[in-house]
């Protein structure tokens, strides 16, 4: 090891290093559970070497996905899930039947994500991770529009998800995912965060 690779890090070199994470956050180049697994780490390096390993393989250029606008459901389900691309806005629409959103892996381009859930006789749902700051707005007749699970202090850098639903006769929630439960399907999220299991897991 040299002794450049030995030299111990600034604050002011750290704050640089997670600025360079969420330039390529926006640029697709780092899903938001990358981003926040490489900002802590950040965060917590000592030495130039702790950081290099971070920033190694950044920014190799490779094509990103279409973004992701539109997720319409009629008379059936769709769901949508994985290494998605999100910019400002998506949109979300069912007429009797059911999507399913999950964020988990997804790239956020943008400070502000509005997903705009419009309904009828239908379920809506979707899923982020805790630690992302997340809310839900609008109006609902006979139906309900909920956020569900431990709404914890964001982390540093990350993204608002703003949740604007409309509807009639439906169920919209979002779900707060616990980072502990990254490999939960939906519905074992779903009835865990109902039986109250998330709130042992809170800071």
């Amino acid at each position: 090891m040299t002794n450049g690779e030995l030299v111990r890090l600034s604050d002011a070199e750290r704050d640089r290093a997670v600025a360079f994470l969420r330039e390529h956050l926006a640029q697709g180049r780092l899903s938001l559970e990358e981003f926040t697994a490489r900002m802590t780490d950040a965060y917590g390096a000592k030495t130039t070497a702790d950081l290099d390993a971070l920033l190694s393989d950044l920014p190799s250029e490779r094509p990103k996905r279409t973004p992701t606008r539109f997720v319409v459901s009629l008379f059936g389900s769709s769901e949508r899930q994985g290494r998605l691309r999100l910019r400002n806005r998506l949109w979300c629409i069912a007429l009797f039947g059911n999507i399913d959103v999950d964020l988990r892996q997804a790239t956020l381009e943008g400070e502000v994500i509005t997903i705009v859930a419009l309904g009828f006789m239908c379920a809506i749902d979707v899923y982020v991770p805790e630690g992302v700051e997340a809310d839900i707005r609008g109006f609902t007749v006979f139906g309900h529009k909920d956020a569900n699970g431990n709404d914890v202090p964001p982390r540093p850098e990350t993204p608002l998800i703003r949740m604007v639903a409309f509807g009639a006769f439906v169920g919209i929630d979002l779900w707060r995912v616990p980072v502990a439960w990254a490999k939960r399907g939906w519905g074992e999220v779903i009835r865990a965060i109902q039986k109250g299991e998330h709130k042992a897991l809170a800071p």
